[in-house]
């Protein structure tokens, strides 16, 4: 599909990693399918994808009917149920592959029921929401989509929750070990009122793993890395969306400064007006004043993208406070970095209740979400020093799991592992499906 503006259309048409795969001499070829008018009375951006997927539905469908050979399936983005219509009008079996973690899919799996059962909205709730295979969450945690009814937003969840029902298999970038007791619930119908929930195939972590070559120099935070202590540096990154306003970045240096450890901090600026993305930071503006000559040596203020993979697989690196987008998370799972989660939009609230309540890897940090997630340097000076001090026992245990998970999901995608069996059901599955359909 192509994207709704020229500067989108631009970076996709240019991405390093669509022309990587067409260069590859596998069987994988990109269909541009033809431009429609995206919507433009949209509120949020899972209404605006979910409207813009749907508007696609004739493309598709004909873009699937023109194929010379047999399909096998189609799978499609979460956001893309409504295109469950054409390949059931093309009898085509479909699958649903969720980019986030399963506990997220039992949710929106779970939240046409809990859209009956709670008439207020979910924060005037009084105490927990009980969701099958988890702890009790907070209505406070849920995903910002699912927190104001009257959003369309929120009515596309409802609808997608329900449509995941009619796919013939979910495809979750999860490894069974890190929520098995969510998988569980699932799979024994708890999410959907005893109803059997399509077959769930958990296949993660599923990371891109490429660093720079061994030719190319070290980027500079490497670098810096180098010099410092084993497991000694707290880092602090965001996403490719998360930015710090004055105010808010005034606090993080004083709570970093106060917590006397060393820290690598990718600190970005607001977005320039007119676009979305994060801007390069103006240290000398957003930073108080004398923070960088007072932590000379002990830290790094770096204000631009960063090669976070790199920097979290660095064995300096021993904590990692994160926006708890679920990729982040795998990343810091993958590489054993026990976590300070401090989310800032989409499902993240509820990522940092599940990482933290559930998984285990994480300490936790009190974020204000009425504030536009604000955080008060004392409250990030205590979750740094309860990550990183050696006496803490919430550090401890959070090392711990962090390093239990760190193996079991390598071991999850090795030959034999349970993603990698899970990938081979999956395969097998859609062999099975394309032989029926082709009958």
């Amino acid at each position: 599909m192509q994207p709704p503006t020229e500067n989108d259309r631009s970076e996709v048409d240019g991405h390093i990693r669509i022309r990587r795969e067409e260069a590859s001499g596998l069987d994988i070829r990109f269909h541009h399918l033809p431009a429609v008018e995206p919507p433009t009375d949209w509120v949020g951006v899972e209404e605006f994808v979910s409207r813009f997927v749907e508007l696609h539905a004739d493309h598709v469908k004909a873009a699937i009917s023109a194929l010379t050979c047999p399909v096998a399936a189609v799978v499609l983005d979460l956001f893309g149920t409504t295109l469950l219509d054409v390949c059931r009008e093309l009898d085509v079996p479909a699958y649903v592959y969720f980019t986030a973690n399963a506990a997220s899919f039992a949710l929106m799996l779970h939240l046409p029921a809990l859209h009956e059962e709670v008439t207020a909205e979910f924060e005037d709730m009084e105490g927990m929401v009980y969701l099958p295979g988890l702890p009790p969450v907070p209505p406070s945690s849920f995903p910002l989509p699912v927190m104001d009814k009257k959003n369309p937003n929120y009515t596309w969840f409802v609808y997608h929750g329900r449509r995941f029902m009619e796919a013939d298999g979910i495809i979750i970038n999860t490894a069974s070990v890190l929520e098995q007791s969510v998988l569980a619930a699932i799979a024994d119908g708890r999410c959907t009122h005893e109803v059997p929930a399509p077959t769930v195939y958990p296949v993660g972590p599923v990371l891109s793993l490429s660093m720079s070559s061994p030719a190319e120099q070290p980027h500079e935070c490497v670098r810096w890395l180098d010099a410092q202590p084993a497991a000694s540096v707290v880092f602090l990154c965001f996403g490719s969306g998360g930015f710090s306003t004055a105010t808010q970045a005034h606090e993080t240096a004083h709570g970093l400064e106060r917590s006397g450890h060393r820290f690598l901090w990718v600190l970005r600026g607001p977005p320039v007006a007119g676009t979305q993305q994060p801007s390069d930071a103006n240290i000398r503006e957003l930073l108080p004043e004398g923070f960088l000559d007072r932590t000379k040596g002990k830290g790094l203020v770096w204000p631009t993208k960063a090669p976070q993979k790199e920097i979290l697989a660095h064995a300096a690196v021993g904590g990692f406070v994160t926006h708890a987008g679920w990729n982040s998370i795998l990343e810091s799972l993958w590489y054993g970095v026990p976590m300070v989660p401090w989310p800032l939009y989409a499902e993240q609230h509820f990522n940092a209740f599940t990482v933290v309540a559930y998984m285990g890897p994480a300490v936790a940090m009190e974020v204000d979400r009425k504030r536009n997630n604000f955080v008060h340097a004392s409250e990030l000076e205590r979750a740094v020093k309860a990550l990183m001090d050696s006496d803490s026992g919430d550090g401890r245990k959070a090392r711990e799991k962090a390093s239990e998970m760190k193996a079991a999901c390598r071991k999850a995608v090795e030959e034999g592992g349970s993603s990698y069996s899970a990938l081979g059901r999956l395969s097998e599955d859609i062999r099975k499906g394309a032989v029926r359909s082709s009958q």
